[in-house]
């Protein structure tokens, strides 16, 4: 699962699964959110930890999965975004997505989760959730626009949702020979 693909402002972007040796790049990512960015993904302002970036590098590629977005100038690659899933008490796999500043709006986050609920899918999961502030509403379009919501709750400031991929974006992937 690898690809390249040109965004809405022409730059070129690899798509791939997450792998052991980019925890250092996924610390690199966090520390240059915005703390606006931070805060909509994390639920507050603090970092991520060497542990927490490690254990969010090495994934199963089963019950736990992840795709990053990277960019290459030549240099060391730079991860741009990141969507995941991993198992949720609730029996759906939960998901998280995260694209840098710089690279919001340009259908990276779209693209990203598109990645992410085609691979859940592939590996057995048909039930997602995530939860967004509710005032993230970049976050909720999202949503709204790509996935077929089936359950939303609101509490303390958190949305709460549970959904599938959308028949349409499955029957597109068909069309095109998947993804």
């Amino acid at each position: 699962m690898e690809q390249s693909v040109t965004l809405r402002n022409g730059a070129s972007v690899r798509v791939r699964a997450i792998r052991p040796d980019d925890a250092p790049r996924l610390m690199a990512l966090c520390r240059g959110l915005s703390p606006r960015t931070l805060y909509q993904r994390f639920f507050s302002f603090r970092r991520l930890l060497p542990e927490e970036a490690h254990a969010f590098a090495n994934v199963d590629y089963g019950q736990r999965m992840a795709v990053v977005a990277e960019v290459d100038d030549g240099h060391e690659p730079e991860l741009v975004g990141v969507a995941r899933y991993g198992p949720s008490e609730e029996g759906t796999a939960d998901i998280g997505l995260v694209v840098a500043d710089a690279w919001q709006g340009l259908g990276l986050g779209t693209l990203l989760l598109e990645e992410i609920l085609h691979a859940g899918e592939q590996r057995g999961n048909h039930q997602f959730s995530a939860d967004v502030l509710t005032d993230n509403r970049r976050a909720l379009r999202l949503l709204a626009r790509h996935t077929a919501i089936t359950r939303r709750t609101v509490a303390g400031g958190v949305t709460s949702l549970v959904f599938s991929r959308r028949a349409d974006a499955v029957l597109e992937a068909t069309k095109h020979g998947g993804s």
